[in-house]
């Protein structure tokens, strides 16, 4: 198993580039499925959750061609509405393939996804909205059989604005016969991207990036060519890594209008930041400051993917911050390794209370999930001494070339 070995200390100078987001691209590849046609996305990012929807898009049929960042996937050729339990178990986002499978042959089977553990993340919200779209769902082993007869379009109220469920009932009724109306939709940029590839296509999707989305079906499809947004939560990892450093790092190829809310409280620690549409520079202050609160909030509120992160640079601010997790539950499992490097750190329930310490101190950790692997090597990046950092392959679905991207920022990391 790989590795990462930092050694802290060292102030991140100079300029990294943003690649196209995690987020967007896998429910994008997944509706490649439905146009039985040839789509080419470009700024695909190179990262495990993509390896795996490639593998999943190769398990049922459709011929995928990858380099440098373009992807093409020809979905004509697609025999099976099996999707690979093995793989489904691996990425939770694969079960956006449900609405995108029933859309082309009114039919999948799929198990419960996998993924990181961050507690109860059910997908009942998919289920109930498909079901009112009349698809009938046998559950049995782990298993989910969907069949639509007849897949007719319908007003859906969501309970929670979930990204999942709003980009599985786009999927699914870009197909259905009449309107699809998703109220309490999701608001993330990575929806409005999807609706933009969806449109691409031959669809009519309106409203992404709203509360409300519509949904025309169609009969027709056609092939297409997209580029897929800058990834938010990496561009706000790299900021992060500027700040907790004392660094001065410019990000190139973002949205900065997608990040506001990691401006809002990165600035509120002190740093320094000026912006342009697409390219952001950030200075770290020499001190952190701690934050009363900081909230996590569906989209455009600071996103729970961002909070392992801000953990680790509250943990070396200059008094003490509060961190109010309302998305997932069990999502601090990052704590208790920060608090091996010398963070203090207390955790009850969805609340963590950080007193910001004088510095960290080089340990081995391992990273329990995506995010929280990140948070760790940003630890590492300020932390005297050396830190080993176990299960990296948890970044790695996230993270594209980290440890290089970082190198060349001054940070001294090796992966072995």
């Amino acid at each position: 198993m790989s590795k990462y070995i930092i050694e802290g200390g060292k102030k991140l100078i100079g300029e990294v580039s943003i690649i196209g987001a995690k987020n967007a691209v896998l429910p994008i590849l997944a509706a490649t499925v439905i146009n039985n046609n040839n789509n080419v996305i470009f700024n695909t990012p190179n990262l495990r959750d993509v390896d795996i929807m490639e593998k999943i898009l190769l398990s049922i049929g459709c011929k995928v061609d990858r380099m440098d960042g373009v992807m093409s996937v020809d979905s004509r050729h697609i025999s099976k509405i099996y999707i690979p339990e093995e793989l489904v178990r691996e990425m939770r986002s694969s079960i956006i393939l449900m609405g995108a499978m029933i859309s082309r042959f009114g039919e999948v089977t799929i198990s419960y996804p996998g993924g990181c553990e961050l507690g109860p993340r059910p997908i009942d919200l998919h289920l109930k909205a498909l079901r009112q779209m009349g698809v009938s769902i046998e559950e049995s082993h782990g298993h989910l059989h969907c069949k639509a007869d007849n897949l007719t379009g319908c007003d859906i109220q969501l309970d929670y604005p979930s990204v999942g469920a709003t980009e599985n009932i786009m999927l699914a009724a870009v197909k259905a016969k009449g309107v699809t109306v998703i109220r309490n939709a999701a608001r993330e940029p990575e929806i409005l991207d999807l609706q933009n590839f969806l449109n691409s296509i031959g669809c009519k999707v309106y409203g992404a990036g709203t509360s409300i989305i519509r949904i025309d079906g169609v009969e027709k499809f056609n092939g297409a060519e997209h580029t897929v947004i800058p990834d938010r939560i990496a561009a706000g990892t790299y900021m992060v890594a500027s700040a907790i450093t004392g660094g001065e790092v410019i990000l190139k190829n973002i949205e900065v209008e997608h990040i506001q809310s990691m401006i809002a409280k990165l600035r509120e620690v002190g740093c320094q930041i000026y912006t342009n549409c697409t390219a952001l520079k950030i200075i770290g202050p020499k001190r952190v400051k701690a934050i009363e609160n900081v909230q996590t909030l569906p989209y455009p509120g600071f996103p729970t993917d961002m909070q392992a992160q801000m953990m680790s640079l509250l943990s070396i601010s200059n008094g003490t911050s509060v961190i109010n997790e309302t998305v997932f539950e069990n999502r601090f499992k990052h704590a208790e390794e920060l608090i091996r490097m010398g963070a203090n750190i207390k955790t009850v329930g969805k609340v963590a209370v950080i007193q910001g310490v004088e510095g960290l101190t080089g340990a081995k950790v391992a990273a329990k999930d995506l995010r929280g692997g990140a948070a760790l090597i940003l630890a590492g990046l300020i932390a005297n001494g050396v830190t080993e950092i176990e299960n990296i392959y948890h970044i790695e679905r996230g993270y594209d070339d980290i440890e290089n991207k970082l190198k060349a920022l001054d940070a001294k990391i090796t992966k072995i």
